[in-house]
């Protein structure tokens, strides 16, 4: 059939009404509507040619070839026209590029059941006379095409599957990344980047959406899919480890391979063979094969072992073949042999005298000999031991009942348990022996203080006296009456201010110490003069502090007059501050006041418990406040707290911070020396266990890796602790001296403990009112 016979038939059929009244254009464009999207080839750009339709590549005309109906065989007039069709439109190709209305129908019409055969195996080949599936849908009136449609939908062919935008195939991502694309589509031209998109702007665009998390970016096509509901729910039945559909069964029932309900009859009705019944030959050649190797020698058996029916219960069987691979046998220890104690007929050196039985009566039943010996004139005459079956038994009990194993011992050296540490000798200097006594007071030495050069050394005692030594010769050069005990003294950590802090009672005292040079002395008196002489605190109703003038002493001096009892006073490195602990003041318990503006003010935290003593950080705004319980560590300038350390303690006595000031050790009243890591942990690194008393005071040295520790049982204890700059290496901790020599008045020995500033020298107090001077 020529083309122009081609183009007459397509005419009429387009000018056909199908039974809903529609034309043929309008049938087709509602097919094409309604049919998927989803291609599994793309259309040719111009419409028509290259011998491809919308016919062929749609996945809904696959399913109706599928479905064998007979009105879509084809015969070979069908086969010819189809060819000739596809020649007449591959001529036409040439006349329009953008494939207009027209000539996409004509080449549908006569493409209809071409070579797509060649190229997908069971595609649809139509005939153009009638019987095409635009037609066959016009003629099923719309159901057919909707369940087509339901069919590719629910299709699991690889073919119905949308193609990826991207064409590059196996080709890295990674090679595009300098490239402005990152591949090409079906066409050829190339993908453009998507521009990234800031990521704040992307993480608000995120929050905001409320299927931000369907969402995942595909890097191959650079674009973003959303998951659907079915999609996820998959997911999470994957992630579970179960199958991806619900309605798929694990464990299906078992299914027979042969239905035994009423049989009557086995699978076979053939009778038993002869062979069951008779003896095999091949079985009986074998054996008497076995049996003349056994008798040649050839084969030789493994002879039974035999156990010997009897054996000596009470021999030495150590060196036995059986015992000897067993390391935890021991053997039952061996009674006494028969001697000539127990001959029938013993001599009579053996036999006891009447006075030696009489005296066995008398003994306990334990010491008593078990068997006295006899003398018989012939062994007939021996009677039978009355002991001898409970004996017997006795000793079967002993050898049956009784657990007899080698226990194994760990042979350890004690020595090798102890920690290696290194040797004393090479942590010189320290401390060893007492090189110089300072005496002259009448009571107790309660507190000592060195001077910030090293050259004063000041002690307040129980008799209520202060005095200042000459370090080096032990001189006496002064002498303060306070009329009260003295608790605490501290020196000013300022070398060109040597003032002296004094608490006695609810005073303390700033005393000019006379020392130094005029000019040290002229901003000392103007440093400690009190214009006006009044109260300063937070509040006009109820004053912290009373800051008066006075004169009573050789030298200028300032009383702040607490309302509770003050026991510890500590200076601040700066000279200008100093702290004041008063147990009993509650929320004014610890105050801080400046020298210079004569102001004083309460620490704005909340104490827990009782404070014992409060100290300032060498280098930083931090302070130390210690509770009978635990130490808080606040920041000042931030007014907040820092840390709280947990000592463990039954009740803290004293407290110290290392130079550097990331280590701190507390000491107790029961005699526990505790270290403390501050980076590391707020629990103890090392708890020492020193003292067998309470623990008075603990110092650190400002130069040497030194600390020390003081107790009530007359004792000072001297230990290296060397602080490393790398946070990965433990502090060592090494006990090197206890240092004695006070004696113990009304159960007090040491009662405090200073390191001299600049040489490896230790100051103690003792409560028989002498202050010791230990060197290396």
């Amino acid at each position: 059939m020529g083309a122009a016979g081609k183009k007459e038939k397509t005419t009429k059929k387009k000018e056909a009404k199908d039974a809903r009244g529609l034309t043929h254009e309008e049938a087709e464009e509602r097919v094409m509507e309604e049919a998927p999207r989803a291609r599994s080839e793309p259309e040719a750009p111009d419409g028509g040619g290259g011998g491809g339709s919308p016919v062929d590549s749609g996945s809904d005309y696959e399913d109706y070839s599928e479905d064998g109906d007979s009105d879509f065989e084809l015969s070979e007039e069908d086969v010819e026209s189809g060819e000739e069709g596809a020649a007449g439109s591959g001529s036409d190709q040439d006349d329009s590029e953008d494939g207009n209305s027209e000539e996409f129908e004509l080449s549908e019409e006569s493409e209809s059941g071409e070579s797509d055969s060649q190229e997908h195996k069971g595609f649809v080949k139509t005939s153009n006379k009638g019987k095409s599936i635009i037609n066959h849908a016009q003629d099923d009136s719309g159901s057919e095409i909707s369940e087509s449609d339901q069919r590719a939908e629910e299709s699991d062919s690889s073919e119905d599957e949308v193609p990826s935008r991207n064409t590059i195939g196996d080709v890295p991502l990674e090679w595009y990344k300098d490239e402005e694309h990152i591949g090409y589509d079906v066409k050829g031209k190339k993908i453009k980047k998507k521009e990234r998109q800031d990521k704040l702007d992307s993480f608000l665009a995120s929050a905001d959406d409320s299927k931000n998390w369907r969402k995942i970016h595909d890097e191959y096509n650079d674009e973003v899919v959303e998951l659907t509901k079915d999609e996820t729910r998959l997911i999470r039945r994957m992630l579970k480890g179960k199958a991806p559909h619900a309605g798929f069964d694990p464990y299906p029932d078992y299914v027979d391979f042969f239905k035994w309900d009423d049989a009557k009859h086995p699978l076979s009705n053939a009778p038993e063979p002869k062979r069951r019944f008779i003896p095999s030959k091949w079985e009986a050649k074998k054996v008497a094969k076995y049996v003349r190797a056994i008798r040649e020698g050839l084969i030789k058996l493994d002879k039974p072992k035999e156990e010997p029916r009897f054996y000596n219960l009470w021999g030495d069987d150590l060196n036995s073949k059986d015992r000897a691979g067993h390391l935890a046998y021991i053997p039952a220890p061996k009674p006494k042999l028969p001697g000539h104690e127990e001959s029938y007929n013993p001599s009579l050196e053996y036999i006891p005298t009447q006075e030696e039985i009489n005296s066995y009566e008398l003994m306990y039943e334990e010491d008593r000999p078990k068997f006295i010996p006899r003398r018989y004139t012939s062994f007939k005459s021996v009677p039978a031991y009355e002991n001898a079956v409970n004996e017997s038994f006795e000793r079967c009990m002993d050898l049956y009942m009784s657990y007899r194993a080698w226990k194994k011992r760990l042979n350890i050296d004690p020595e090798s348990l102890k920690p290696k540490l290194p040797n004393r000798k090479d942590l010189k200097p320290y401390p060893v022996t007492c090189y110089l006594e300072y005496r002259g007071h009448e009571g107790a030495v309660v507190s000592i203080s060195t001077e910030a050069s090293g050259q004063w050394i000041a002690s307040g005692s129980a008799d209520g006296t202060v005095r200042i030594w000459e370090v080096e010769t032990g001189r006496c050069c002064g002498v303060w009456s306070i009329g009260e005990s003295v608790q605490c003294v501290s020196w000013s950590p300022l070398s060109e201010l040597p003032i002296l802090a004094v608490a006695a009672g609810q005073d303390v005292l700033l005393l000019n110490t006379g020392l130094g040079n005029e000019e040290d002395q002229k901003k000392i008196k103007d440093l400690l003069q009190v214009e006006i002489s009044g109260t300063a605190g937070d509040s006009d109703e109820q004053p912290l502090v009373s800051w008066l003038q006075d004169d009573r002493h050789k030298h200028e001096a300032i009383r702040l007059r607490h309302f509770k009892t003050v026991t510890s006073v500590e200076w601040h490195r700066k000279g200008d501050y100093l702290s004041t602990v008063t147990p009993a003041g509650e929320s004014r318990a610890i105050l801080i006041h400046q020298l210079s503006k004569k102001l004083t003010q309460k620490i704005p935290f909340k104490l827990h418990g009782l404070p014992v003593t409060s100290v300032f950080h060498p280098s930083r705004s931090i302070f130390f406040v210690s509770t009978k319980k635990n130490v808080r560590v606040y920041d000042l300038l931030k007014q907040k707290l820092v840390k709280k350390l947990e000592t463990g303690l039954r009740e803290v006595s004293s407290i110290a911070i290392h130079p550097q000031g990331d280590n701190l050790i507390v000491g107790s009243r029961e005699g526990k020396l505790c270290w403390f890591d501050m980076d590391l942990s707020s629990q103890p690194y090392k708890t020492l266990q020193c003292h067998s008393k309470d623990i008075t005071n603990v110092a650190f040295h400002r130069s040497y890796p030194l600390f020390a520790s003081c107790s009530d049982d007359c004792t000072a204890y001297v230990f290296h602790g060397m602080v490393y700059s790398d946070l990965n290496q433990n502090p060592l901790i090494v006990p090197l001296e206890i240092l004695r020599g006070h004696v113990s008045s009304n159960g007090r020995g040491v009662m405090d403990c200073k390191f001299h500033p600049r040489q490896p020298w230790l100051f103690t107090a003792g409560a028989d009112s002498v202050v010791r001077l230990y060197c290396h």
